[in-house]
């Protein structure tokens, strides 16, 4: 509604209750300006507030809101497509669908395969636990998971991150301790990804920003792919820690006696193949799969050329053993007490919040290509429910594989059960073929790996970071430079500090700007965004960006008289003195008591300089803990405005506000 119409008009639409005119307005030409009252809203009680914070916080997508007036079957009927989305997307399934999701299938098992025996070795466990986990975890995620692009399995930085981990708890991994330690830490990697989802703790995961994920990553990639210069180069004694240095070390430590040409040799040959089927399916998005069967191609080739030329004799370190069969039971291997119960917990936690934003990420990442809405929390109870299952059937800790994922996509997956096609073809490579990747050189799987981790190495990202917000970029450097420098999880411990760092300083030292008019307008914007605004003679606004609370409440305070100060010594030349501050507050979301107290010594303050306080646009919660505190009665109800331009109508110089 416009400022300029007739007391009739205005109180036929909005009601004279609304409208705010008298003394303090002033007449243009033969118009009066109206100014529009700030509503106050309905008072709520303490019930009805908790009951808003918690909804907002814990069931913002309405979970229930299906079972409303819905019969005692139907409800049942819900509950069960709710927590195994299969049987709502299943009665719509068809030959066509299935057509697509077998061809993926089976291009992702060709993909799995080579690339579980190689992480198998970052966890520094056998080949087979890897296969394990490829057969079962996929097939739970299949019935619970809302994802239909991602592939379940185990990944490069989880492998290692686990890795790493439990040798700080047991150095021997060769150990059946080890072994158990590996699927206790599972189980309560799986708990802690089930509590979070049936707790709808998934903003959680929110907290470890895109920037710190993208260097962890980057960093996990290079440590990665040093890790793997052991196999690559053919060196027998190699270091256990991951740092960067240690590496380098052992690497050349070797150089002179470790290092066997004929491993060389193969890894090079087998690494620029990968990487030049990669280069091929990047330009063609229709050749895919040239990248995709490359990694089996590889295992195929350097096992026969080791088998007939017995390359192992000569030092070519091969995989030796890969044990035939399905999952043995090992429920009772998992560390219910003893010393190992708290470092099983510990590693799973850590794990499983890496795994699980990971997968996280992931899903949405391919659900915005697909234009289909990802449930967080079904995703983390899907996640956790097989990794639990896992823990008890020989598995280890799985996630969403990302390159996995992004050849699912490509070769036309249309649901889960691409996942399921997977999982019965590493079942029956388990049954039939594990014998013959005996001879496989550890150098071809050195090669997948580092093939594998140089796309999580995204430069992209990282220049991106650096043009739009340089704390991103420090967040992302200070994660990259700890995982390859220090340690996976010092890494980790780093990005989560700087992003939580980010958090508190955004939040103690929110911005503050001084707002101008726009010329022919009654818009006021930022001085230093729009120059050609214009300040009001006699008046300074200025806005708060930010909610006020105890932790910044003191700052914003001192803020405003700092610019108070700064635009009174720029005016004492020529121009009239300040009488009015108004604070623009349409971007302040809330307020407590240390806020309030804030706008109560501002208020004393500028009192003593004979300077009038005046709010612009506050929002109902504030508006109601302005009356609540009887702060809205100190101001004055006569200024508090529903916009600037009111403000400057009713105080300001003659013509200002009215363009």
């Amino acid at each position: 509604m416009s400022q300029r119409v007739s007391d009739e008009a205005v109180t036929k639409a909005m009601g004279e209750n609304e409208i705010k005119s008298g003394s303090s307005s002033r007449r243009h030409g033969d118009t009066l300006p109206h100014i529009h009252k700030v509503g106050a809203p309905p008072k709520q009680t303490l019930f009805q507030e908790i009951k808003h914070s918690v909804v907002e916080t814990f069931f913002p997508d309405k979970p229930l809101e299906q079972f409303k007036g819905q019969t005692g079957s139907r409800k049942f009927h819900l509950g069960l497509q709710s927590l195994f989305p299969i049987f709502e997307w299943g009665r719509d399934y068809n030959l066509k669908k299935f057509r697509g999701d077998f061809i993926s299938g089976l291009t992702i098992a060709s993909l799995c395969i080579p690339q579980d025996i190689a992480y198998a070795k970052l966890a520094n466990l056998d080949p087979q636990y890897a296969l394990y986990t490829s057969f079962v975890c996929p097939l739970v995620y299949a019935f619970m998971g809302s994802s239909r692009d991602i592939a379940i399995g185990p990944v490069a930085v989880v492998s290692l991150l686990l890795g790493t981990l439990l040798t700080d708890e047991i150095s021997d991994f060769k150990s059946h301790e080890y072994l158990r330690l590996a699927f206790t830490a599972t189980f309560f990697a799986g708990v802690t990804q089930m509590a979070l989802g049936v707790l709808r703790l998934g903003f959680l995961i929110d907290f470890l920003s895109h920037a710190a994920i993208v260097g962890f990553m980057a960093g996990a990639a290079i440590t990665i792919a040093l890790q793997q210069l052991k196999g690559f180069l053919g060196i027998k004694t190699f270091t256990k820690k991951t740092d960067i240095v240690s590496v380098l070390h052992s690497v050349f430590d070797a150089a002179h006696h470790g290092w066997n040409w004929e491993t060389i040799v193969i890894g090079v040959a087998f690494l620029a193949f990968l990487l030049i089927t990669k280069y091929i399916a990047k330009k063609n998005k229709k050749l895919f799969w040239v990248a995709a069967i490359s990694p089996m191609i590889s295992v195929i080739v350097s096992t026969f050329f080791v088998y007939i030329t017995r390359a192992d004799k000569k030092g070519v370190a091969i995989v030796k053993h890969v044990k035939k069969g399905v999952n043995p039971s090992s429920a009772s291997e998992i560390f219910f007490s003893g010393k190992y119960l708290g470092p099983g917990i510990r590693v799973g936690v850590v794990s499983g919040m890496v795994a699980l934003t990971e997968a996280v990420a992931i899903g949405r990442t391919f659900a915005a290509m697909k234009d289909y809405s990802l449930d967080g929390n079904k995703e983390m109870m899907a996640m956790g429910a097989m990794n639990i299952i896992g823990s008890l059937t020989s598995c280890y800790v799985a996630t969403g594989s990302f390159s996995r994922s992004a050849v699912n996509y490509m070769a036309g997956c249309t649901t889960a059960v691409s996942n399921i096609v997977m999982s019965i073809v590493v079942l029956l490579t388990l049954l039939l073929i594990t014998p013959l990747f005996k001879y496989t050189p550890n150098a071809v799987l050195a090669s997948i790996i580092i093939a594998a981790v140089l796309g999580l190495v995204n430069i992209e990202a990282v220049i991106l970071l650096w043009k739009i917000d340089k704390f991103d970029f420090l967040a992302c450097m200070g994660a990259f430079f700890g995982v390859i420098f220090i340690s996976v999880e010092i890494g980790l411990l780093i990005a989560v500090a700087i992003s939580f760092a980010k958090i508190l300083l955004q939040v103690t030292r929110p911005r503050t700007a001084v707002l101008g008019r726009l010329p022919g307008t009654t818009i006021y914007r930022n001085i230093q965004q729009y120059p050609k605004a214009t300040q009001i003679n006699g008046i300074l606004i200025i806005r708060v960006d930010s909610a006020i609370y105890f932790s910044n409440s003191n700052y914003i305070k001192e803020r405003i008289l700092r610019w108070l100060a700064d635009e009174e010594a720029q005016r004492r030349s020529g121009s009239s003195r300040i009488e009015y501050l108004t604070v623009e507050m349409s971007p302040v979301t809330d307020i407590d008591t240390s806020g309030i107290h804030a706008f109560e010594e501002l208020y004393k303050t500028l009192q003593k300089r004979k300077i009038q306080l005046i709010l612009a646009n506050p929002g109902p919660v504030v508006m109601e803990k302005l009356h609540a505190s009887k702060l809205a009665d100190l101001i004055g109800e006569d200024k508090i405005f529903l916009t600037v331009a009111d403000a400057v109508s009713t105080f300001g110089p003659k013509g200002e506000a009215v363009v």
